[in-house]
C-alpha cells in the first residue's frame, strides 16, 4: 500500500475515492466466487485497469497470477498491471481478444525510470485515459522492447543463429566450427564497436553544436579602447579541462538549462 498507493495517486486516481480506486476489488468469476484483485481502478462505474500488487521482494511471474488472468478475461478491463511495488509489468490483449497476454507491452523500475516511460506512463492518467490510444501504441511497444532485450542479448552474448547470420552477409565461405567461432568473436566485437562509435559521434555532434553557440561574435571580442584591462588571472584552466567542461555540458544538456551550467574560476589557495 505503501508503494503502490502513491503511484496509482502520481496517475491522477483519488486513492480514497471509492468511485475511482477500490481495494480488494471483488466479483464472481465463473465457478470462483468471490475472487479479489488488489486494486481497481473504475471509469463510470467499470474498471478500466486491474493492478495485482505483490511484496517488494517477490519476483514477478505472470503465470502465477490466476486472479489478474480470470479478472481480465471477466471483466471490461483493458490493462493488467502485476507489480511488488518498484517494478511494473502492464499487460493488454494484442494475441487474443479478452485473453491477457504473458508478454507485458511495457515493463520500468520505478528506480530506472525514464523519460520514454514517463511519457507512456502519461497516457494512463485519468486525464488522458484513452483505450483506443493506448491498445494502438502497446504493439509497438510491446515488440520493440522484445527487440531491445533480444539484442541487449547478443550483445552479451551472441546466439549461434545471430552469429550465422552475420557471418553469411560478409563472408562467403564455408562455415565450420573454428570460423563460427572467429565469427562470434568478431561479432561481439563489431557490436560493441557500433555502439561505441554511435555515442562518440553524438556526443561530438553536441560538443560541435555547444562550441558554435559559445563562440562570441567579432562584434562581442572587440575591447573599447577606453575600457581598462581586467586583471590577469593567476589561475590556468587548460584545454583539457575545458574539453572537459564542454563534455559535461553536452551530456547534461537533455537534462537541464545549458545557461544554468557554467565554469568558475577558483583562487590560487583552492585545490
Amino acid at each position: 500500500m505503501a508503494l503502490i498507493m502513491p503511484f496509482i495517486s502520481a496517475l491522477g486516481y483519488n486513492v480514497f475515492d471509492p468511485s475511482e480506486v477500490v481495494p480488494e476489488f471483488t466479483a464472481d468469476v465463473g465457478i470462483k466466487k468471490g475472487e479479489r484483485v488488489d486494486y481497481a481502478i473504475i471509469s463510470e462505474g467499470r474498471p478500466i485497469m486491474l493492478i495485482e500488487a505483490k511484496w517488494s521482494g517477490e519476483e514477478l511471474d505472470v503465470n502465477k497470477e490466476g486472479q489478474l488472468l480470470r479478472y481480465f478475461n471477466a471483466t471490461p478491463a483493458k490493462i493488467g498491471i502485476l507489480t511488488n511495488g518498484h517494478e511494473y509489468r502492464f499487460y493488454t490483449d494484442l494475441d487474443q481478444d479478452n485473453i491477457m497476454d504473458m508478454m507485458p507491452f511495457l515493463q520500468f523500475s520505478i528506480c530506472d525510470i525514464s523519460e520514454q516511460i514517463v511519457r507512456e506512463l502519461k497516457r494512463f492518467t485519468k486525464s488522458a485515459f484513452k483505450i483506443e490510444e493506448i491498445a494502438s501504441t502497446a504493439s509497438e511497444l510491446k515488440y520493440t522492447g522484445s527487440m531491445k532485450s533480444y539484442l541487449m542479448e547478443q550483445l552479451q552474448e551472441p546466439s549461434e543463429d545471430f552469429v550465422e547470420h552475420m557471418a553469411r552477409k560478409v563472408f562467403t565461405g564455408k562455415l565450420t566450427q573454428n570460423a563460427r567461432e572467429k565469427f562470434r568473436l568478431i561479432t561481439k566485437k563489431a557490436f560493441t564497436q557500433f555502439i561505441s562509435d554511435r555515442v562518440s559521434d553524438r556526443l561530438a555532434s553536441a560538443l560541435s553544436e555547444e562550441k558554435a553557440a559559445n563562440t562570441p561574435s567579432e562584434q562581442q571580442t572587440e575591447t573599447p579602447a577606453d575600457t581598462p584591462a581586467e586583471p590577469k588571472s593567476k589561475i590556468v584552466t587548460t584545454q583539457d579541462e575545458i574539453d572537459g567542461y564542454n563534455a559535461v555540458k553536452a551530456i547534461l544538456r537533455t537534462k537541464s538549462d545549458v545557461k544554468r551550467i557554467t565554469i568558475t574560476e577558483g583562487n590560487e589557495n583552492t585545490c
